[in-house]
C-alpha cells in the first residue's frame, strides 16, 4: 500500500507544474509526466491482479472432511490431490452403475430364453401348436396370454380353411421359393420376377423357416423301427410364403420323402412373434393322377408342339397323367387325331380321351365337358391351353397344392414375349428350351390371367363349374376363380417356375362382345415386349437419325 501511495504522490507532483506553464511548455511537461508514471501504474495493476487471484483460489478450494480451510500443511494433501480423489470416487460410482445395468440385462435375457424354451416344450409335449389340450389353468398369466394371442392369430389367418372374399383383388397371393431363388409378383420397374433374396431380413426369414422344417424332420414320428435318415437343406424342394399384414406369415414347406414319390409337408406360421409349428403331413403322390384337359379348335401346328412337350414331361418324366382333348368342329380333326395316335404308338401311351363337339368354340364349355366326362375316382384336373409349356416339376407342384374339400391351385405362369423382338438383334432365334428363361427382358408374370388351374374334380363339380353360356375367348376363367374365392376353400395363388405361356400372335375377332374384345386387346399389348424393348421400337426413327448425324460428323472431321 505504501508503494501505491508513493505512485499517487509522484503523479500529483508532476501535475503541479502543468498548471503554471504555458501552452507549448505544458504539453512537453505532460508527455514527460506520463512517461514517468505510466510504468508505475502498470506495476500497480499487476500487483492488484495477483492479490485477487490468490483470494479467488483460497475461496474456491474445497474443504476437507473436517471443513478445514485448504492451506497446505505438513502431511496434508494438496488441492490437486483432492480433485483427483473426487474424480476417482465418481468414476467408481459410474462403473458400479454400468455393472448393475449389465447384470439386469443378463437376467432379462435368461428369463426370455427360459420363457421361449417353456413355450417350445409345451408345443412339443402337447403335440398341438395351436394350444388345444393345454391346461390353461396351470399356466402363469404371461404364458397363458401369449399362447392365447398365438392361437387367435392362427385362427384369424387363412391356414386351416379359406375365407370368403368379395372380389378377385382381395386375394393375397403367395410367393414361391427354393433354396436359391424367390419367385414374386410385385416387381415394379427395378425388381425381377425371379431373383435371389437380396435383402438380409428376407434371406434370414426364409432360412429360419427351412431350418425349423429340418429340425422338425429330425423328430418326425415313425411307424417302423428303422432309424431316421439324416435330412439336409438339399431335401427341401420348394415352398410357399404369404404375409397377411394384420396376422402374420404362413410358410408351406415341401421336403423329399423316403421314396421316389413321397414328400413331407411342414406348415409354419409366424404371428409377428415367435415362429410356431402348425401342422405336419406325410404326402405320397405316387398314385395321384392328373387329368390334363385341353379345349381345341384347329391350330394343328400349336397342338403338335404341345404334344412334343406333353410326351417329354407328362409321359416320359412324370408318368401319372391322363390327357383329355375336347375338339370343336370338324375342320383339321383328322390331323389332330393323327398326332394323338402317333404319340400313343411311339410312347406306348393309352391314357387319353378325345371328345368332339360340333359347335362354336367355347373354352369354358370344352373344359366343363372334359371334367364331367371323367368316370373314374376323384382326380386332379389341370385346365390347360394348347400354347402352354409345362415341366414335370410343375405337375408335382400341381399335386402338392390341391386337396379335395380344402385347397385349389391357381398358378401364375410366366408369359413369353415375342421372340422376334427379343432376339431381333441376334443372328438367329434360339431353340424353345433356351428361350424359357425367367428374366425381365424375356417375359412377365401373367397375373391378370386365371385360365390355368388345378383342382380336384369333386371341388369343381361342387362349386358349379364354368359358366357355359360364355362364348368365345375370355371371361369364363375369372368367373370360376370368383366362385372359389367366395367359398371356404383355400385358393393358392403364386408364381411358378415350371409353367410358361408361349408367345403367339393374337387375333381379336369382331364377334367378341365389347368387354371380351377389350380384354383381348389388353392381353395382346402385354405380350409383345418389355417397356424398354417397346421404347426402342417407338423411338427407332430418333435412334436412326442420331446414328446418321454421328456418321456425318465423323466424315467432316
Amino acid at each position: 500500500m505504501q508503494f501505491a501511495n508513493q505512485v499517487l504522490t509522484d503523479i500529483a507532483g508532476n501535475l503541479r507544474p502543468v498548471q503554471e506553464c504555458g501552452t507549448t511548455n505544458c504539453l512537453t511537461m505532460v508527455r514527460r509526466g506520463v512517461v514517468a508514471w505510466l510504468p508505475r501504474v502498470v506495476l500497480l495493476l499487476v500487483v492488484l491482479c495477483c492479490m485477487v487471484s490468490v483470494l479467488y483460489m483460497l475461496a474456491c478450494t474445497p474443504r476437507g472432511e473436517n471443513q478445514r480451510f485448504p492451506f497446505s500443511r505438513v502431511n496434508s494433501p494438496t488441492g490437486k490431490d483432492e480433485y483427483q480423489a473426487i474424480l476417482q470416487e465418481r468414476e467408481e460410482h459410474h462403473w458400479d452403475y454400468v455393472n448393475s445395468l449389465k447384470r439386469q440385462i443378463a437376467e432379462l435375457k435368461d428369463e426370455l430364453q427360459e420363457r421361449s424354451e417353456q413355450l417350445k416344450s409345451m408345443q412339443g409335449n402337447n403335440g398341438d401348436s395351436l394350444g388345444v389340450g393345454i391346461d390353461w389353468g396351470n399356466l402363469e398369466k404371461p404364458q397363458k396370454a401369449l399362447l392365447q394371442f398365438l392361437h387367435a392369430q392362427i385362427e384369424k389367418a387363412e391356414v386351416h380353411t379359406g375365407m370368403k372374399l368379395s372380389t378377385e383383388y382381395a386375394a393375397v397371393p403367395f410367393e414361391s421359393f427354393t433354396l436359391q431363388k424367390v419367385y414374386q409378383l410385385e416387381m415394379g420397374l427395378t425388381r425381377h420376377p425371379e431373383e435371389k433374396p437380396v435383402r438380409r431380413d428376407k434371406r434370414d426369414e426364409l432360412a429360419e423357416a427351412i431350418e425349423l422344417g429340418l429340425e422338425t424332420l429330425k423328430t418326425w414320428p415313425s411307424n417302423s423301427n428303422t432309424k431316421h435318415r439324416a435330412y439336409s437343406s438339399s431335401d427341401f424342394t420348394e415352398g410357399l410364403q404369404r404375409t397377411e399384414r394384420d396376422k402374420g406369415t404362413l410358410y408351406d414347406l415341401i421336403f423329399k420323402g423316403d421314396k421316389k414319390y413321397e414328400f413331407k409337408r411342414i406348415v409354419l406360421f409366424r404371428p409377428f412373434g415367435p415362429i410356431i409349428k402348425v401342422r405336419t403331413e406325410n404326402l405320397n403322390l405316387g398314385q395321384t393322377l392328373i387329368n390334363l384337359i385341353v379345349p381345341l379348335a384347329k391350330r394343328v401346328s400349336k397342338f403338335r408342339q404341345f404334344m412334343e412337350n406333353f410326351r417329354k414331361m407328362g409321359i416320359q418324366q412324370d408318368g401319372r397323367i391322363h390327357l383329355t382333348v375336347v375338339y370343336f368342329g370338324k375342320e383339321q380333326i383328322s390331323e389332330v387325331k393323327g398326332i394323338l395316335e402317333n404319340t400313343s404308338k411311339s410312347a406306348n401311351f393309352r391314357n387319353y380321351t378325345f371328345i368332339q363337339l360340333n359347335e362354336e368354340f367355347s373354352r369354358g364349355k370344352g373344359l366343363d365337358v372334359g371334367a364331367r366326362f371323367w368316370k373314374g375316382s376323384n382326380v386332379v384336373l389341370f385346365f390347360c391351353d394348347v400354347d402352354i409349356y409345362f415341366t414335370a416339376e410343375f405337375l408335382n407342384t400341381c399335386r402338392l397344392n390341391t386337396q379335395p374339400g380344402k385347397k385349389v391351385f391357381y398358378p401364375v405362369l410366366f408369359s413369353q414375349y415375342n421372340p422376334n423382338l427379343i432376339y431381333g438383334h441376334h443372328d438367329f432365334v434360339p431353340p424353345l428350351e433356351q428361350q424359357l428363361v425367367i428374366k425381365k427382358e424375356t417375359g412377365f408374370w401373367r397375373d391378370f390371367g386365371f385360365g390355368m388351374t388345378c383342382q380336384y374334380r369333386s371341388d369343381y363339380i361342387n362349386i358349379g363349374g364354368f359358366d357355359i353360356d360364355i362364348k368365345g375367348w375370355g371371361g369364363e376363367d375369372v368367373h370360376l376363380y370368383r366362385k372359389y374365392l367366395h367359398s371356404n376353400l383355400i385358393v393358392v395363388r403364386t408364381p411358378v417356375r415350371g409353367l410358361f405361356h408361349l408367345w403367339h400372335e393374337k387375333h381379336c375377332l369382331d364377334e367378341l362382345s365389347p368387354e371380351q374384345y377389350k380384354m383381348c386387346i389388353q392381353s395382346k399389348a402385354m405380350n409383345e415386349a418389355s417397356h424398354g424393348q417397346l421404347g426402342m421400337l417407338v423411338f427407332q426413327k430418333e435412334i436412326e437419325a442420331h446414328h446418321y448425324k454421328q456418321k456425318a460428323n465423323k466424315k467432316k472431321t
